[in-house]
């Protein structure tokens, strides 16, 4: 569209009559948001994972503490378990 062309444009409305009013803001009708209950439920759970910290350090401390002493004890049948499902996995990749 040429620039120029604007004003020829603007002449030709208003010479028809079809140009309106542009209506103040303050007629206009405003938007509005709402946030549902399960919004707000899903944020506050939102909150509390991300204020939850990746690493129970509990958890790590007492398995150290027992491996330090030499009181930790993984049973025999856990650790099988778990080289099997690992070696499950390695095979399906």
């Amino acid at each position: 569209m040429r620039i120029d062309a604007m004003s020829e444009i603007y002449s030709v409305y208003q010479a028809n009559g079809k140009m309106k009013k542009v209506e103040s803001a303050k007629a206009m009708p405003r938007d509005s948001v709402s946030i549902s209950g399960f919004g707000r439920d899903l944020q506050v759970a939102k909150e509390a994972i991300s204020a939850t910290p990746d690493v129970r350090e509990d958890k790590v401390n007492a398995i150290k503490t027992a491996m330090a002493n030499g009181t930790y004890n993984v049973p025999m049948s856990a650790l099988a378990d778990k080289l099997l499902a690992q070696s499950e996995e390695a095979m399906h990749l």
